[in-house]
């Protein structure tokens, strides 16, 4: 591996307080989140940052006290079965004298609920895009969320040691489907397929590119100063030097100041599989990447990094060690320093919660922590009333806005086919809702004899009905509901709706009244002719 370069940024700055210590921890976190459409990368380019962050000595094992072992951040059984990423991890691991904690998203097209939470404790996004594809339907969703969350993106555009797109084609893709400007960091050397190395624009550098057995170490690395590239020695440079010089005829230069404001994406090319690209991206994570900032309460005023200890729970994950039945609220830590074993107040409750047992998670791996800052994620064990959204706080109250969630559009009724089961499936049915899992609507006539499930995919089912059997004993049905579409209410309008043929009202288990209709056009028909209901599309908490 070549010597790590100097930052080719200019370095973050946190304004002026009164703790140097917060602030000097909070400067070397980076907080970020992979997202992507299914099968484009998303896991083995986590697995890959691990491998360049010194967290696994080679792809596929982990450094632990025993000794090597297998890890992956995907630890639910139907995960394993299904080669996919169904729950967001959090993993940190240091580069460059920087802490970095990476959230692993759901990645399933069926199943992006928990990525939109995930989003929500980041400060950027990578946007991962197969190099033959471009711009898919879920690619499309989540950048959607991060353009509403005001999230800075970079993309990789993954795959490109395969056939695919033109680069060219693949910004023009970028730029049409997104609206957003797209300032390339690396350029590639040779055409997809015959993938040669990358012209590193920052430092005008060819970083050329050799490859290690199933991409186990890190890629070795030839850095040739652009001007030295002798092109009939390199196939491809030629080119790559034409394209060059359109990018810098058209002023695509990576502006710092635009991509902190959403406006555009720095562009960097690799291969996850094989290592080719990986680092320069990663070294960008660390330049580019805001630190911490202050976060704004519902009051809308900004909480200072090194105010008093807060974070929020944007996960809530029982179960995950089936041995123990315990339950783990994620949070990431907003403000303050966090230290085990303090007493914190619950913010929805005003109960004072104890957090005795904290730890870092490295997959279904844990590791106890003593101390955290502004930007880590932290897993607080035994935290049976926290909830998504929630905020935890010492000496100063604080309340961070609830996390918005999204209108489910699948629905099912569910029963439990064993009546003697019946008081496990209400209570699997009440944990699953809370955290998250799955939406729990209920009528008010028939409460939780035939409840309806709500979700964004389908995947949401499956792993609903798989722990309601496997974690809490209770055999299940599905079966179709005749709704398509949902939209948040209130008293006044549910009264009116629930007289209307092809709609229904229900309720959640937090009180919200969600309107479902048979099909978008029977719901667009109502929004017009009775624009003076209540119908939101964003059902915020």
């Amino acid at each position: 591996m070549p010597p790590q370069t100097a930052h080719r940024f200019p370095t973050h700055t946190l304004a002026l307080v009164s703790n140097p210590e917060v602030v000097d921890e909070a400067r070397r976190r980076r907080t970020f989140a992979i997202i992507s459409h299914p099968d484009a990368g998303k896991t083995t380019l986590t697995e890959k940052f691990l491998l360049y962050g010194g967290a696994i000595a080679e792809a596929g094992s982990v450094k632990a006290r025993q000794g090597r072992r297998s890890a992956t951040s995907d630890w639910m059984e139907l995960e394993q079965k299904r080669g996919i990423s169904i729950t967001s991890t959090a993993l940190q691991f240091d580069y460059r004298g920087q802490v970095l904690n990476l959230l692993d998203t759901p990645g399933h097209r069926d199943f992006s609920e928990d990525t939109y939470r995930v989003l929500a404790a980041t400060d950027a996004a990578i946007m991962v895009l197969d190099g033959s594809k471009g711009i898919e339907a879920q690619t499309l969703k989540l950048f959607e969320v991060c353009r509403q969350r005001n999230v800075p993106l970079l993309t990789f555009i993954n795959k490109y040691d395969r056939p695919g797109l033109a680069p060219l084609e693949l910004l023009d893709d970028i730029e049409s489907h997104l609206n957003i400007r797209t300032t390339p960091a690396t350029w590639p050397v040779g055409i997809p397929g015959d993938f040669r190395g990358v012209v590193d624009r920052l430092n005008n550098q060819f970083v050329k590119f050799d490859r290690t057995a199933r991409g186990s170490t890190e890629a070795p690395e030839l850095l040739i100063p652009a001007a030295d590239v002798d092109p009939f020695e390199h196939d491809g440079w030629a080119d790559a030097a034409e394209e060059l010089e359109l990018l810098d005829a058209t002023e695509a230069d990576v502006d710092v100041k635009s991509f902190l404001a959403g406006e555009s994406t720095p562009v960097f090319f690799g291969s996850a599989l094989t290592n080719f690209g990986v680092r320069l991206l990663l070294e960008s994570i660390v330049d580019l990447a805001p630190a911490p900032a202050p976060r704004i309460d519902v009051n809308e005023e900004p909480r200072a990094v090194d105010a008093p200890f807060s974070a929020f729970a944007f996960k809530v994950q029982a179960n995950m060690d089936p041995s123990h039945r315990d339950r783990i609220a994620v949070v990431r830590v907003c403000s303050g320093v966090f230290e085990r074993g303090m007493t914190v107040t619950h913010a929805r409750t005003g109960k004072p919660f104890a957090t005795k047992y904290a730890h870092t998670l490295f997959g279904s791996e844990r590791e106890t922590v003593d101390l955290a800052y502004p930007g880590d994620v932290v897993g607080l064990v035994n935290a049976g009333d926290v909830r998504v959204g929630d905020t935890l706080y010492e000496s100063e109250p604080v309340e961070y806005p609830r996390i918005p969630s999204f209108a489910p559009e699948l629905f099912r009724k569910i029963r439990t086919t064993d009546t003697g089961r019946f008081k496990q499936f209400r209570k699997g049915l009440v944990q699953l809702d809370e955290e998250g899992v799955i939406q729990v609507l209920r009528d008010e006539d028939t409460g939780d004899v035939e409840p309806v499930l709500a979700a964004v995919g389908q995947m949401q089912f499956e792993v609903a009905t798989h722990r309601l059997e496997n974690e809490f004993g209770a055999p299940v049905a599905l079966s179709p509901a005749p709704f398509s579409v949902a939209r948040r209410t209130d008293a006044e309008s549910a009264a009116e709706i629930r007289r209307l043929p092809g709609a229904k009202v229900m309720e959640r288990s937090d009180g919200v009244l969600l309107a479902l209709f048979e099909n978008e056009y029977y719901l667009r028909r109502i929004e017009s002719e009775k624009d003076h209901l209540t119908l939101l599309a964003v059902l915020v908490d």
